[in-house]
């Protein structure tokens, strides 16, 4: 059985990019970014209801991220979910569930649009693969 995982999300950077290389030299970059639902609810009030999103970026897309978004930027990011576990130094497992992005377009400040592929001026094969997270390789954040 096969099933669809694609997230679409159309937000701002809570804050700047954080752009780690990890030990393999693959470029990885966390982005905190908000989504905002508005509404008036059945008291005529206007309510407002923010979400905040962990994305994941790899390889060249990730350095371009770094390079041109910023805290408060707007931006478009294509991709998939995955969750990932880790125990912490007190033995406990935790848990983090991420957008892995395989396309990010800068939406305010005029700066280029980028994709890990389909079309992009960079081909799959330079973005290299994304690395298998186990105990010895996390996420540098």
């Amino acid at each position: 059985m096969s099933g669809v995982n694609k997230v679409i999300i159309v937000g701002r950077l809570g804050a700047d990019p954080e752009v780690k290389t990890i030990s393999t030299g693959n470029t990885v970059t966390r982005l905190s970014m908000a989504t905002s639902d508005q509404w008036t609810d059945k008291d005529g009030q206007k309510q407002e209801r923010t979400e905040w999103h962990r994305v994941v970026v790899w390889g060249k897309l990730a350095e371009l991220c770094g390079k041109y978004l910023t805290k408060g930027r707007q931006a478009y990011v294509e991709g998939r979910l995955q969750t990932r576990s880790w125990e912490d130094q007190n033995g406990v497992k935790k848990y983090t569930t991420e957008v892995v992005a395989q396309t990010v377009q800068f939406l305010s400040g005029g700066q280029p649009s980028a994709s890990s592929g389909g079309g992009s001026d960079f081909p799959d094969h330079e973005f290299g693969p994304e690395p298998n997270f186990d105990s010895s390789e996390e996420i540098p954040f």
